[in-house]
């Protein structure tokens, strides 16, 4: 069954979980299971692109995953400047444009080289907004907008009564980026780990068990059929609910 909902979400944002143990499970070394997640990513934003879904932010590499051992964390800082400059025209040509979010000046400068490269050459594309978290953390990106915003209240730019939600959102890291519609976590894992944690306040979760160099079209269109049966309330209530209380008499 390969039919897409109409009901779609503006903006999916992915955890991609599960590169390590679909390499255990293979008996192969953990860096097979992250070369086979690359080319999930290349399905899941070609997905995007076909079926009109204008963003994507995938969490690719967190402030924590530096913890990793370091012939790990090595060879993925190694396949992220490979991917950025492989894929660079593949993206072109399907109007992807790539963005990042996080502490980008602490990579590799390899990386960010790369990085500003594909960023650039991509930067017209219109039909798919691809945003790779970098050395991403939610809490880093809060400390980071309250560090921007106390800086403008001590240059008397901003009095603190005029701090509100808009201009933290304005702050944050997503500043350009509306806030995700649904979240995605591959690989059986039950948390949000550290991931846009002001931006999915209101964001539908979907969890499956299913690890991530084995989420492609059809897992992906799975979760999308799931959302599309949703709806969403942002605290209000449902439609069924509110026609009861119409008709209950006063």
């Amino acid at each position: 069954m390969d039919e897409v909902p109409k009901k779609l979400p503006i903006h999916v944002a992915v955890i991609m979980d599960g590169n390590g143990r679909w390499a255990h499970a293979r008996g192969l070394p953990r860096t097979e299971g992250h070369m086979e997640g690359a080319e999930s990513v290349r399905a899941i934003a070609k997905c995007c692109v076909e079926f009109g879904i204008p963003y994507l932010t995938l969490y690719a590499f967190s402030t924590e995953n530096w913890r990793r051992p370091q012939e790990e964390v090595g060879f993925l800082m190694v396949q992220l400047a490979r991917f950025l400059v492989e894929r660079r025209d593949e993206m072109i040509e399907n109007g992807i444009r790539l963005q990042a979010i996080g502490r980008i000046s602490e990579l590799p400068e390899a990386v960010q080289r790369e990085l500003r490269g594909t960023m650039e050459a991509t930067r017209n594309g219109s039909a798919l907004t691809l945003v790779l978290a970098l050395n991403y953390g939610a809490r880093s990106e809060i400390l980071d907008a309250c560090k921007e915003l106390a800086a403008l209240v001590q240059a008397g730019r901003l009095a603190p009564g005029q701090i509100d939600e808009d201009r933290i959102s304005g702050c944050l890291y997503t500043r350009d980026i509306p806030d995700p519609d649904l979240l995605i976590r591959t690989g059986g894992e039950r948390r949000v780990s550290n991931f846009l944690l002001w931006q999915i306040s209101y964001t539908e979760l979907c969890l499956t068990d299913v690890l991530w160099p084995d989420f492609r079209r059809e897992a992906f269109l799975e979760t999308l059929r799931d959302y599309a049966k949703r709806e969403r309330r942002f605290g209000s209530l449902a439609e069924a609910d509110r026609q009861g209380e119409a008709k209950t008499p006063r």
